[in-house]
């Protein structure tokens, strides 16, 4: 069983939103997943988030084997990055 972390298209036509999900390799992209791990929003408006995500579930499944989608990888960079600065807040 491949695992992949990777993103789940979700909202309205023009007007996407995406979670962030672990899902087996061979199922469709909006198809069944096995966790969500958060989501990304290319598109907030007013005070809503870009992205949210759960760093020590993603750090679970990266230990694991699951490998992520080159988006996937780049959204969890900027996480991290952005990590402290939560924090310290």
């Amino acid at each position: 069983m491949a695992l992949k972390i990777r993103l789940q298209r979700a909202g309205a036509r023009n007007a996407p939103k995406y979670r962030l999900v672990v899902a087996e390799a061979s199922h469709r992209r909006d198809g069944r997943f096995v966790e969500g791990l958060g989501y990304y929003n290319p598109q907030p408006k007013g005070q809503e988030k870009r992205q949210e995500l759960n760093l020590d579930r993603v750090d679970y499944w990266l230990s694991v084997g699951a490998k992520p989608s080159e988006t996937a990888h780049n959204l969890i960079k900027r996480a991290r990055k952005e990590q402290p600065e939560a924090a310290q807040a």
